[in-house]
Formats: C-alpha cells, sequence, structure tokens
C-alpha cells in the first residue's frame, strides 16, 4: 500500500526529461499499466507480451501470446487478467500469475483494440477492423453494439469511467452513447468542423477522475467533453466541448492521447516524429514539449496511474518520461540550511557555555505548546488516488514473483554433504519438475459477427503478402557476405508460425545430382 501524502512533489506533475528505456528485446508496440501502475505490459512484434516490474525495471514475465503483432493490451481491475490482441485475428484471455491463456477468441478479422470492464472483470470490449464492436462475457455470450448502418469500419469504442455506458466513433464523426446493460443507444451527436465535413474519429480516452473525456479526430483537434452533459443532451443535439487542444503552429496529426493519473494533463503524441505535447487543463495552455530521437516515429504513449511518469513506445523500445530530481538535504534534517555562498557566522552569548541557560528555557516552552496526540497507526485509509469511484478495492495484484537466480551446485552432493549415488540420482529424476508451466489447453471460441467468422486462410493469405524485393543480377551471396543457405528453399511455415524443414525424397536427391551433372 502505497501513502499518497509521500508521493505529493508541491510542485508541478507533469515530467520534465528522458529517464531511460525499457528493452524488451523484441520490437515494441504497445504498452498498458495495471491499475496501481505497479507492472508495465508492453506487447511485441513478435507477438509475445512482456511483463515488466515498474518499480525495479526488471522483466517479471514473458509470455507468447500470438503469432502475429500484438495490437492492443488491457488489464483487469483485479490486475490477475490481462487480454490481448493481434493481428492474427485471435484476443487471447491470460492469468498473469500462472501465464496460462484461459480462452482464446478468433474474430473474422484483425483487431485493433480491447479493453476489460472498468468494475466486471468478465466483460470486455473487442474493436475489430472492418465490423461493428462486440462486447464479449466470459461466460460465452456475445453482443454486437447497435452502431448503425451508417458506418461499420474501424469504429472506435470506449467503456467510460464506471462502464455504465459504452462510447463510440465511426469515421464520419459521429459518436453514439450505448447503455451497457440494456445495449440501448442512449443519445448520438455528429462533431462538427470548421468546413462542416465529417472526420474520423480515431480514438476515444476518459479520465480515471472526474467526469471528462477527450475525442481525437482527424481535424488535427483534441475536443473535451463532460460525461454527464453528453449523456443529458437530446439524440441529435451536439454538446459543446469543455475544451479544444491543438497545435496551431505546425498542425500536428495526433497518434495518442491520454489524461494523466489525476485528470489535471493531457498528453498527446505526434503522428510525424516523437515528441510530446502536454497541456494543463486548468488554464488550457501547453506546458511542455517533450522531443525525443529524431527519425523515430511515435506509436503508443501512456500515463502513469499514480506519479508523473509517461511511457512512450517508438522504435521499439519504451521511453520513460520523468521529472527532475533536485537534491534537498533539508528534507533529512530540518534544522539544516542550504547556503548559496560562505556567510558570516553570529555565535550566540551562551551558545558555547557548559550550560546553556536559554536553550533550557526554550525547551520548557516547546514542551508547554505541544500536546499530546494519539496517532492512529492500526486503521487504513482508502487510497483514493488509483479508484475513480468510492467502491472498495478488490485484492489486487500488486507484483509477481521472481524466483531467485542461484548458482547450479555441485552435482554430486546433496544437501547433507551426502555423495549421490546412481540409486539416488535415478530416483531425484523420477520426481516430477515444478518449476516448468503448466501445459493447460486454452478453450477456442469462435465470434461470428454478421455471419462472418474466422478464416485461417485468410490470415494466412494476409501474412504472406509482402512487397517482392529486387534481386541482384548474378548475385551468389547474402547481403551478410556468406553462402546463402540451400536450407531456405525447402523451408515453409506451419499453422503455428514455426518454421518446418521440408523432407527431400532419395529420388527427389538423385534427380537433382543428374541435374547437376
Amino acid at each position: 500500500m502505497t501513502d499518497l501524502s509521500l508521493l505529493q512533489t508541491f510542485g508541478q506533475s507533469f515530467p520534465e526529461e528522458f529517464d531511460g528505456s525499457l528493452d524488451s528485446i523484441s520490437a515494441a508496440l504497445t504498452c498498458s499499466f495495471n491499475r496501481t501502475g505497479s507492472l508495465l505490459a508492453v506487447g511485441c512484434n513478435d507477438g509475445r507480451l512482456v511483463i515488466w516490474d515498474f518499480l525495479t525495471r526488471g522483466i517479471a514475465k514473458v509470455l507468447v501470446a500470438h503469432v502475429h503483432p500484438v495490437s492492443s493490451v488491457s488489464w483487469s481491475r483485479n490486475g490477475k487478467k490481462i487480454l490481448t490482441s493481434s493481428t492474427d485475428w485471435n484476443v487471447g484471455l491470460w492469468d498473469v500469475l500462472s501465464g496460462d491463456c484461459e480462452v482464446r477468441y478468433r474474430f473474422p478479422s484483425a483487431v485493433q483494440k480491447v479493453q476489460f470492464h472498468p468494475r466486471d472483470n468478465n466483460k470486455f470490449l473487442v474493436c475489430p477492423i472492418k465490423h461493428p464492436p462486440v462486447l464479449i462475457e466470459v461466460d460465452g455470450k456475445q453482443h454486437i453494439l447497435p452502431v448503425g448502418e451508417e458506418c461499420e469500419q474501424n469504429i472506435e469504442a470506449s467503456f467510460d469511467k464506471r462502464g455504465d455506458y459504452i462510447f463510440t466513433g465511426n469515421a464520419k464523426g459521429k459518436i453514439t452513447v450505448i447503455e451497457t446493460n440494456t445495449l440501448q443507444i442512449k443519445t448520438s451527436y455528429r462533431i462538427s468542423t470548421a468546413t462542416n465535413a465529417n472526420t474520423a474519429i480515431k480514438s476515444i480516452e476518459f479520465a480515471r477522475r472526474g467526469n471528462s473525456f477527450l475525442v481525437n479526430s482527424q481535424d488535427r483537434v483534441i475536443r473535451v467533453f463532460d460525461r454527464d452533459a453528453v449523456i443529458a443532451c437530446k439524440d441529435g443535439q451536439e454538446p459543446e466541448p469543455t475544451q479544444k487542444l491543438q497545435d496551431l503552429v505546425n498542425r500536428t496529426l495526433w497518434k495518442k492521447c491520454a489524461f494523466s493519473g489525476d485528470g489535471e494533463f493531457i498528453v498527446a503524441g505526434s503522428s510525424r516524429q516523437h515528441a510530446l505535447y502536454i497541456w494543463e487543463r486548468s488554464i488550457g495552455s501547453l506546458v511542455k514539449i517533450l522531443h525525443g530521437t529524431k527519425g523515430e516515429l511515435l506509436v503508443n504513449v501512456v500515463w502513469h496511474p499514480i506519479r508523473p511518469i509517461i511511457c512512450s513506445v517508438a522504435n521499439g523500445l519504451v521511453s520513460i518520461w520523468s521529472q527532475t530530481h533536485v537534491e534537498n538535504w533539508s528534507a533529512f534534517a530540518p534544522d539544516f540550511k542550504e547556503l548559496d555562498e560562505n556567510i558570516e557566522y553570529e555565535e550566540r552569548e551562551s551558545e558555547f557555555d557548559l550550560t546553556d541557560e536559554d536553550k533550557e528555557e526554550l525547551n520548557n516552552l516547546n514542551n508547554e505548546q505541544h500536546e499530546e496526540v494519539e496517532i492512529d497507526v492500526i486503521s487504513i485509509d482508502k487510497p483514493v488516488y488509483y479508484s475513480s469511484d468510492d467502491d472498495d478495492d478488490e485484492d489486487s495484484l500488486l507484483y509477481l514473483p521472481v524466483a531467485p537466480d542461484i548458482d547450479e551446485p555441485e552435482s554430486d552432493l546433496l544437501p547433507g554433504g551426502e555423495q549421490l549415488t546412481s540409486m539416488k540420482r535415478s530416483s531425484i529424476s523420477d520426481l516430477p519438475e515444478t518449476n516448468e508451466p503448466s501445459l493447460k489447453k486454452a478453450k477456442v471460441t469462435d465470434v461470428s459477427i454478421n455471419g462472418d467468422i474466422y478464416d485461417y486462410k485468410n490470415v494466412e493469405a494476409e501474412r504472406f503478402i509482402e512487397k517482392p524485393k529486387p534481386k541482384a543480377p548474378n548475385s551468389t551471396r547474402s547481403k551478410r557476405g556468406g553462402k546463402k543457405s540451400s536450407l531456405g528453399k525447402n523451408r515453409k511455415i506451419s499453422p503455428l508460425g514455426a518454421d518446418i524443414d521440408d523432407e527431400i525424397s532419395q529420388d527427389g536427391s538423385e534427380k537433382q545430382a543428374e541435374l547437376t551433372a
């Protein structure tokens, strides 16, 4: 449990400088914090999911989640489950502690986003490409959201802060509010632009505290709305945004936007470069621009739920941005004074006397002023900083247990120093190994959307669509200078994505020998 008073910096609450990076070996594409900010899940280009312990900045667990790049990651409220989506048209529901995939859902197209219900760990939202969003219940129920027949491709959807409503946005700038329990449309409106043209909705993000949410659209403007005001509007009536944020100088197109943990700041990442723009909502002005390495393209941005830390994904690495740490020695001793330059010290009259009469009188005066106050060290106050409502916190998963690295002992010695005989070796080898992960087979569920279902042939067709590379004439060597391997011609991709050598028959090898002769 973290004390909120220890996290207050009594200064600006936004990052100011680069504070290192996290290398997941594979190229990172997306990341997401758990509810307390102690764990960071990073989805990689090779389909792996790397879970980092954010306090120690070490890898806590690695899951082989998909065979295609991971497109989205979402934590459950208690942090014990995690959702992953990929361009292989699959969504996996994982147990974080055991590392097992409990259920695997297959969709008729690639999935661009998944999100857990903010309150119910048995519901989650899936946004497939070219299909309407789907509300999935773990017990097997599937609900297609009523988004209308106007535009059903690339629809962005998101739960509100409590999960009571689902906000969807389509490619024509229409935002629809749907009740989660009844799946009935509450209200809808269209975002108006200066040219009265339709603008596509890129993302919808809700603040963890407060009733605000932002809409990132294709017209390079970030609009902040009040949730209650939008719900209160009648169908077709456009609510007025409380704030409009944009880059008037460069007309930057925003890749990803996010609220700070307390909802007082908004960060937006540029689509053209690795640059983060931070606005303070109370004054509505730009307070900081963080620039990454030149030439990098930003992929994702997340803000830490508690602390003023931002994680941005670019060039396959997760960059961490935090505040400038200034040493303050007065924090260790309240009487200590920091001096900019030397000053002349004035000695008090009785400072170095054996018995300081003035000091004793001062101590007696201070003792009379201070009264005895009982300090309650038993009851635990609720930490409200990572809760978006007044509900009691669940038994959340804060950290992952990590096995210590132990050097291998001598193979022929037992713990008691006894020599290991062949009989004891055989008895020990027969014991079951408990350190290996359980080979639990995941349940596979096919999700049908308007009659379309998962088709493995279409997935493989998308996977092998690559641009032909021009070959150099009379080239017999690879780029690294070595000879080309003949095994490359006889390798093909298995359905699970592994490389398998083709078996060459004896007759075929003899014919090849005759041709070469």
